[in-house]
């Protein structure tokens, strides 16, 4: 007979991370530490266990706690089991939903790391032949699917770009956009690095999070909490956070660039000046125009080493790595000399580094459905694009409701008050700046 228990941690993570399919840093024992800490979350670490101790699935299980001692469940990217194995699937939902009653829960969240369809670089589509199977399964169970959310409406991003880390990484390459290809090349050529930060890099990195939110108007965190994530995940034997800091070297970049203005320079004595054929004037147009603009970049450059030194970090990325994958969880970059584009190499790096120490998925987390011209975030749909990832759909997510009264007043009666208040708030707000400005006239 299977019957649920809790794990010690070590036990758990392990089985987490070498299952087959399902392994997921946010499934990780590293993430439940870190939710505790930084999200106020409790962590349950539960196995479906059978007469002879033996795991056959097991789930991270948050607990959220709510006023009125009244609390939900969520299992981030959903329980680590195989889904097609319907009774199992049946017994470990009944197992946690008798958990959750019991912690007076009013509902059970899960958003499972099943693909529902996707598209590769191409363009052609690949449908999960499982999806519909396991869709009416979770139905039949007793879970109420939240639809097919197009945007960030949701616990996790419905939708990513995920490469496949089992093609050659001449095969990556080749699927990126002819753009990206051209942007890596330049910033290479600039003499620019990508280099593995330390924990004392946090702040540099913290640094340029806080541009990238004011320039896309989306909400960070705070230092401690990206130094808490890379300290929790770097602590525990299974998983590891990696900083990749992209810089410029100016006195670098400016030798190259000086060696390429020689290099044009003789290009161009070598022309016979008195008498020009009609290919050679051409020729002398485009060489010019080649040198005033290098020696703009030169000027350029040597202004930027008088204010900010020698050395800049224009990039900084924080993957996420575990069991057999690898996500590009939180990316930072700088306002300025976006035009020697370390981002994309930045990219091109860490891809690399994940080829060559053997995951099998790059997962870019996270971006949009809904791909109308007006969406905000179609930018960084169209930049994770060019890397020639699939475009990936997950299943969604699914609440499995214990008491439906309450769950009513949380999800709907809830935000509805939330958006009055906020409304009011702002209107209040609004009116005391405008009397403000009237006191002022």
């Amino acid at each position: 007979m299977l019957r649920l228990k809790n794990l010690e941690k070590e036990q758990f993570d392990e089985y987490i991370v070498n299952h087959k399919s399902k392994s997921h840093f946010l499934q990780s024992l590293s993430w439940g530490e870190f939710a505790k800490i930084k999200k106020n979350l409790t962590p349950f670490y539960l196995g479906l266990v059978d007469d002879n101790d033996n795991i056959v699935a097991a789930t991270l299980l948050l607990e959220k706690k709510l006023p009125m001692n009244l609390c939900y469940f969520y299992a981030p990217r959903g329980f680590v089991i195989d889904y097609k194995k319907k009774e199992i699937l049946r017994t470990m939902t009944q197992k946690v939903v008798e958990f959750a009653k019991n912690k007076k829960a009013i509902f059970v969240k899960i958003d499972p790391d099943i693909i529902k369809t996707s598209f590769n670089y191409l363009n052609e589509e690949n449908r999960n032949s499982d999806y519909q199977e396991i869709f009416q399964t979770l139905k039949e169970i007793g879970f109420k699917h939240q639809g097919f959310t197009k945007n960030f409406e949701t616990m996790q991003p419905r939708y990513t770009f995920r490469i496949d880390l089992n093609q050659s990484l001449e095969e990556i390459e080749s699927h990126f956009s002819k753009t990206t290809k051209q942007r890596i090349a330049k910033s290479k050529k600039l003499e620019t690095e990508v280099v593995i930060g330390t924990k004392k890099d946090i702040k540099e990195f913290y640094h340029l999070m806080t541009l990238t939110e004011n320039r896309k108007d989306f909400i960070s965190y705070n230092e401690d909490y990206y130094e808490t994530l890379y300290e929790i995940f770097n602590g525990n034997k299974n998983g590891k956070a990696t900083l990749f800091l992209g810089k410029i070297h100016f006195n670098k970049t400016i030798k190259s660039l000086e060696s390429n203005l020689k290099t044009i320079n003789n290009q161009i004595s070598i022309l016979p000046i008195d008498n020009l054929s009609k290919s050679a004037k051409i020729k002398l147009q485009e060489l010019t125009k080649q040198k005033d603009n290098i020696q703009k970049e030169i000027a350029k450059y040597k202004e930027c080493k008088k204010e900010y030194g020698d050395t800049i970090t224009l990039s900084a990325h924080m993957i996420i790595e575990y069991g057999d994958k690898a996500w590009v969880l939180y990316a930072g970059n700088h306002n300025i000399l976006t035009e020697t584009y370390v981002n994309y190499n930045t990219y091109y790096e860490h891809i690399k580094y994940c080829k060559e120490k053997g995951f099998k998925i790059y997962d870019q987390f996270g971006t949009i459905g809904d791909l109308s011209e007006n969406n905000p975030r179609l930018g960084l749909h169209e930049f994770k694009k060019k890397f020639g990832g699939d475009y990936v759909e997950f299943l969604g997510e699914w609440d499995y409701v214990t008491k439906p009264f309450m769950y009513f007043i949380f999800t709907k009666i809830v935000p509805i008050y939330r958006k009055i208040i906020r409304n009011k708030s702002k209107k209040e707000l609004k009116n005391e700046v405008s009397k403000s400005s009237d006191r002022e006239v």
